[in-house]
């Protein structure tokens, strides 16, 4: 016999309470994938744009979620016919009293939910006009999709009354389980858009037409910020499915929607890696990582009802078609999508969502294959044509109002000093940094060993110039310090001499590098013979391979002190 606190608890009271949690729970979930956006997309742009990137992803919720609290839900209560202009932030109060019934979920966490997915849209345009679009034009465009792009979007499927508009169209159901259409589609179409309309980033075409390759400052963000979403993806899937419905677990759906969602991740990430291997004879490995999310968004919109078998379908299917429509958009339509967001989410959202009838498990059809390939195909032009007019008319008139775009000087000097006036990575610190890193500093205070002037008055002043590898800096430092010279100069550089080019690879386009990076070491010596400072440097940056680099000893015609004013050998 039952007894104690469970027995007085209404079943219904605690199935609704269980889903409480439930939701919850996925929420903060999907909310941590901001995370996985923000080093996915900070990953693939340039270092001198990495502040931007992250501030927008930072702004879009921030200004999205309150904008989608504010006027979002209220815009989608009208649009939907499910009552008047009732925003979030009026829904609960009532004579300055909340409103909840006991045991229910309520609109705020309902609202929060739905906010998420929100959110999860509009940060997907951010990448699509990164180094380029000016900070207050991407927030005006996250303004207006959360109050209105969106919302009108989940008014006619989400939070339609019935079974939604293309019900209505068709007489079937338009079917997406968490959002491969009518969040990542959806995202992926207004990214392309605003890409289109802003036009490419400075040099990404050359003059003949012939596209030019802008590799992403770190492989390893965007590699981590893809799991991460892959983590908060199950969330977004997996989440949807409640677990408790009709005073049962939710066995059958949760099962399918778990198993689906991990199939079909893992399916896009190998259909991504053999297609660009049989185009390149290389596994790019950020093309494996977009095809991971590209099968995570494909399968999406229908994890619920897909076969084991459809979620390989659908996966490998999402993977193999990213590096062809990347191509195909940058390369033939000349549109600059930074982080590929249309092949990820766009024409994977599509993808997915168009094969729901050809891939359900037996039983998961309440119609033909036909009239459900119609009602998916319905869908996917409503909310396809919609984003696509609602976007392009929002970036055509701050583009022809001169607010879309950053000048071509800022855009050169990067958009994290022209926006934000910071650097991501600074090349200077403080006195206690040291330039490269290594495991000490040389001493170089008072009554040290310095080459700091010439005892006799008419010594000739020299300065022994180097151009070597990065990673021998710390050697070179030490050799000068042995032979009481270690006052010197160091500069980050890039050439070429007699060391090879190399081929590079990005997103599967390859690039050649005939600029190395080295640095150049510079050293002005008076009392101490030049020769023994270019020897002690050679023998340090030596390999014996190309590109150890080169020594150079120039006559200095005179030095200034600035702090005594002295001049000559001494000044050095």
């Amino acid at each position: 016999m039952t007894t104690g606190l469970v027995a007085t608890v209404d079943p219904s009271t605690f199935a609704s309470a269980m889903n409480g949690t439930w939701i919850l729970m996925v929420t903060f979930l999907i909310f941590f994938m901001h995370a996985g956006f923000a080093m996915l997309e900070a990953g693939q742009v340039r270092s001198k744009n990495v502040a931007n990137q992250l501030t927008k992803n930072l702004l879009t919720w921030s200004v999205g979620v309150t904008v989608f609290f504010l006027i979002g839900t209220a815009f989608t209560s009208v649009m939907s016919g499910s009552g008047g202009p009732v925003s979030a932030a009026g829904t609960l109060f009532s004579g300055g009293e909340l409103a909840v019934e006991s045991g229910a979920v309520g609109p705020y966490v309902n609202w929060l939910y739905g906010a998420v997915f929100a959110m999860t849209a509009a940060t997907i345009v951010s990448g699509a006009v990164a180094g380029r679009a000016k900070l207050r034009a991407y927030v005006t465009y996250t303004f207006l999709l959360a109050a209105v792009i969106y919302p009108m979007v989940i008014a006619f499927t989400w939070s339609a009354s019935g079974d939604g508009l293309v019900a209505q169209l068709t007489g079937t159901a338009f079917h997406d389980f968490a959002g491969g259409m009518i969040v990542h589609g959806m995202g992926g179409i207004a990214g392309l858009t605003a890409a289109a309309v802003l036009g490419p980033r400075m040099d990404r075409y050359a003059e003949d037409g012939s596209t030019n390759v802008i590799p992403g400052h770190s492989l390893t963000f965007a590699v981590l910020g893809t799991l991460i979403l892959a983590f908060g993806w199950y969330g977004f899937n997996v989440g949807t499915a409640s677990v408790v419905s009709g005073g049962m677990f939710n066995t059958l759906t949760v099962n399918l929607v778990a198993m689906g969602t991990t199939i079909a991740m893992a399916a896009g990430g190998i259909g991504a890696a053999l297609v660009v291997w049989l185009k390149t004879g290389k596994v790019d490995t950020l093309y494996v990582a977009n095809g991971l999310l590209a099968g995570l968004v494909g399968i999406t919109a229908i994890p619920d009802t897909t076969a084991w078998w459809g979620a390989l379908v659908v996966g490998g299917l999402a993977g193999a078609q990213l590096p062809i429509v990347f191509e195909f958009v940058s390369d033939t339509l000349k549109i600059d999508d930074v982080c590929a967001v249309f092949p990820v989410h766009g024409s994977a959202g599509v993808l997915g969502t168009l094969l729901f009838p050809f891939v359900a498990a037996p039983g998961a059809l309440s119609s033909s294959i036909g009239a459900h390939f119609i009602a998916q195909l319905t869908g996917v032009v409503i909310i396809g044509g919609w984003t696509l007019t609602a976007t392009a008319a929002v970036w055509y008139v701050l583009k022809v109002s001169g607010e879309a775009r950053v000048t071509a000087e800022h855009e050169q000097e990067g958009l994290d000093i022209s926006e934000h006036g910071v650097e991501t990575y600074p090349e200077f610190g403080g006195d206690r940094v040291a330039t490269d890193g290594g495991p000490s500093v040389v001493d170089t205070t008072e009554g040290s060993p310095r080459a700091d002037g010439g005892e006799e008055a008419g010594s000739q002043i020299k300065m022994v110039t180097a151009v070597v590898r990065p990673d021998k800096l710390g050697a070179i430092k030490q050799s000068l310090a042995e032979i009481n010279a270690p006052s010197l100069t160091v500069t980050n550089v890039s050439g070429r001499g007699s060391q090879p080019a190399k081929k590079g690879q990005w997103r599967g386009e390859e690039f050649t590098v005939d600029l190395h990076q080295k640095v150049k070491v510079e050293v002005v010596v008076a009392d101490i013979p030049a020769d023994e400072v270019a020897d002690a440097i050679a023998d340090a940056a030596k390999t014996g391979e190309p590109g150890d680099g080169k020594v150079f000893i120039m006559p200095v015609e005179d030095a200034l002190q600035v702090r005594t004013g002295t001049t000559g050998p001494e000044a050095v």
